[in-house]
């Protein structure tokens, strides 16, 4: 496995690379986010990990740059771990964050999970409960007789976990796992954000939800009869 890392520290970036590294994978490295990209062409990486303040091209600007082009699971790093930072990396298509500092540990479990969610989803096929259908192929969901609805690959998860208990609450905590496959509880608003995309995205009134509810029990219910 191939793994593209751009961070503008050049001591983070070899920490990183040395840890990723020792772990059996195979590190592109890049200084800065243009050389970020001209290497994720070049180099076709299976997963990218990406810091978010870069001089230059930032983080973003990679990360929304090779959302248009690939699939390929990204990771982002911050400083700073503002919510209005977490919420613009998930809109531009981002799997998954870390916060400075972290540890190598850490780094790698996630990392892991990335690549194990991204292998899973490839040999995914059509999904169907009720009115409810999500392709994998295409990445979108289909709602009775409606147009399929494109999805963000953490927005399909959502849907995938809720749609296998369609019917039946899955408390937050379980969610943060399925959908992000390494997470702790202290990212609930993580989800609550992503509840709210999906929401806009599948609801007639967002508002007032009738296929993703609020569960009575800190979760979520996907109603799909």
């Amino acid at each position: 496995m191939k793994i593209l890392v751009a961070d503008d520290d050049a001591d983070l970036l070899d920490l990183v690379a040395y840890a990723l590294g020792q772990a059996g994978y195979l590190v592109v490295k890049a200084p800065d986010g243009t050389e970020a990209v001209e290497r994720f062409d070049a180099e076709a990486p299976d997963l990218v990990v990406l810091d978010i303040n870069m001089p230059g091209m930032s983080g973003f600007d990679v990360c929304s740059i090779i959302r248009g082009r690939s699939t390929v699971p990204i990771m982002m790093l911050t400083a700073r771990g503002e919510e209005q930072d977490l919420v613009r990396a998930l809109d531009l298509g981002a799997d998954d964050y870390l916060t400075k500092p972290f540890s190598p540990r850490e780094l790698l479990a996630r990392v892991k999970a990335l690549l194990r969610r991204a292998r899973i989803e490839r040999s995914t096929g059509p999904m169907s409960v009720g009115r409810v259908t999500l392709d994998a192929e295409d990445s979108t969901v289909r709602i009775g007789a409606g147009q399929p609805i494109l999805l963000t690959k953490l927005e399909f998860r959502l849907m995938q976990a809720l749609l296998a208990q369609a019917g039946r609450a899955v408390h937050s905590d379980r969610l943060l796992i399925l959908v992000w496959g390494h997470r702790g509880t202290g990212d609930r608003q993580l989800l609550k954000q992503l509840v709210h995309r999906l929401r806009n995205k599948i609801e007639p009134n967002p508002s007032t939800p009738l296929l993703l509810q609020t569960a009575a029990v800190s979760g979520y219910k996907l109603m799909v009869e």
